[in-house]
């Protein structure tokens, strides 16, 4: 009789049944003894630790070893590969090599990411962005203390300094912003809380020399002082119909806060007057703007704002004017927009409840490469200064670089 090692599934005693006598090739049309089975075994742990078998592999071969994985590595290499299997099983191997980069990087293990990401795949370019670190509490509950702090969807997302260290803003649903050191992967302080209970959106920049996020909930918008983690004067009201984005940018040498409302306006505040710039810009008819970010485009200040309509527009903030037409290709709401400038470009990322990411060239319109899968709703997104994503999805965080 055919006698599985400790642990083994049924599944994998009727899919070894069907396999073993072709890859030993012992010519045999009965039993098998366990000598030849665990071989197998220890066979289909070394290729579940090959990134190349892989992404490149059958998925249904690979679930198969899947349950026969033993050691840390191989275990780790069967977590990973079933995080996101609902996903890139029916997916190609690009998108495939992207989901387990990322999950790799879910669980800890920055150099299977890395040595995912760098595996060729027939047909495809290299990969044009690797997963440097993400939080992992969605995909392994022992990891919600060490890589996680949100306990609600991350919305919010933003990039910039503080005391010399490149560090990301997150805004959540749980109410609070947290501050994340960038290189190192973990929260710096305390989170900053107010008294709601949805913080929808947040930004970076700098008031009077100093390091400050910019928060929007309910109808409100709050400045903090990063350097302190303290409310910096009270908060903005406004006719804001509920706060659902917010950004920073400067406009005729003046730090500005961009706060997108639900009722489909953005609006443009001054932060050293507390007063508002100009007159609401609006175009997204009968649809929440979700998100705003702003840039710089062809040496003029712009926003940039996404909705539930599923567009992304481009507005002048000198004459709070559309700039060409809409940006679209998600099939879902677009929740998270930034810009940013990647290998010299000027670009816009949008992210979506489709669960997808995309970069436009803010100059063409057009998209900059293949969008990128994640494995739940995206949210938020930011583009560091050294042109890395900061994408928020689902209850996580991820950081991916140019390859």
């Amino acid at each position: 009789m055919l006698r599985l090692l400790e642990g083994s599934s049924v599944t994998l005693r009727n899919w070894l049944r069907n396999r073993v006598v072709g890859w030993l090739d012992a010519g045999m049309s009965g039993d098998l003894n366990v000598d030849g089975v665990e071989a197998v075994l220890a066979g289909a742990v070394g290729r579940l630790a090959d990134p190349g078998f892989l992404v490149n592999a059958d998925p249904e071969e690979v679930l198969g070893l899947v349950d026969a994985a033993s050691g840390p590595a191989g275990r780790l290499a069967g977590a990973v590969y079933r995080a996101s299997a609902h996903l890139h099983r029916d997916a190609g191997a690009g998108v495939r090599r992207q989901l387990l980069a990322l999950d790799a990087a879910r669980y800890g293990d920055r150099g299977l990411a890395a040595r995912i990401t760098a595996v060729p795949v027939e047909g495809e370019p290299a990969a044009p962005w690797g997963a440097e670190w993400a939080t992992g509490s969605m995909v392994d509950r022992s990891l919600w203390q060490t890589l996680a702090g949100h306990t609600s969807s991350v919305v919010g997302v933003a990039t910039g300094v503080v005391d010399g260290r490149p560090v990301a803003v997150t805004s959540s649903g749980d109410g609070t912003v947290r501050v994340w050191d960038l290189a190192a992967g973990r929260q710096v302080g305390r989170p900053l809380i107010g008294d709601t209970h949805m913080v929808s959106g947040v930004a970076m920049g700098v008031v009077d020399g100093c390091p400050v996020a910019v928060s929007g909930d309910d109808e409100t918008v709050r400045v903090w002082d990063l350097a302190t983690g303290r409310q910096v004067g009270r908060p903005l009201i406004g006719d804001t119909h509920m706060v659902s984005g917010v950004a920073m940018g400067v406009v005729d040498g003046c730090p500005v806060a961009v706060i997108g409302s639900r009722d489909g306006s953005v609006q443009v505040w001054d932060l050293t007057t507390r007063q508002q710039f100009c007159e609401p810009l609006q175009d997204h008819v009968r649809s929440t703007v979700d998100a705003v970010a702003t840039g710089v485009m062809d040496g003029r200040p712009v926003a940039v704002s996404s909705g539930q309509d599923r567009r992304v527009r481009v507005w002048d903030l000198t004459t709070g004017k559309p700039v060409g037409g809409p940006l679209t290709g998600h099939t879902g709401w677009v929740y998270g927009v930034a810009t940013g400038v990647v290998e010299g470009r000027p670009v816009a990322v949008t992210g979506s409840g489709d669960g997808t990411v995309r970069v436009w060239d803010l100059a063409t319109g057009r998209p900059v490469g293949p969008e990128l899968v994640f494995p739940a709703e995206v949210f938020a997104v930011a583009v560091t200064s050294d042109g890395r994503l900061v994408v928020g999805f689902g209850l996580e965080v991820a950081v991916l670089a140019r390859c």
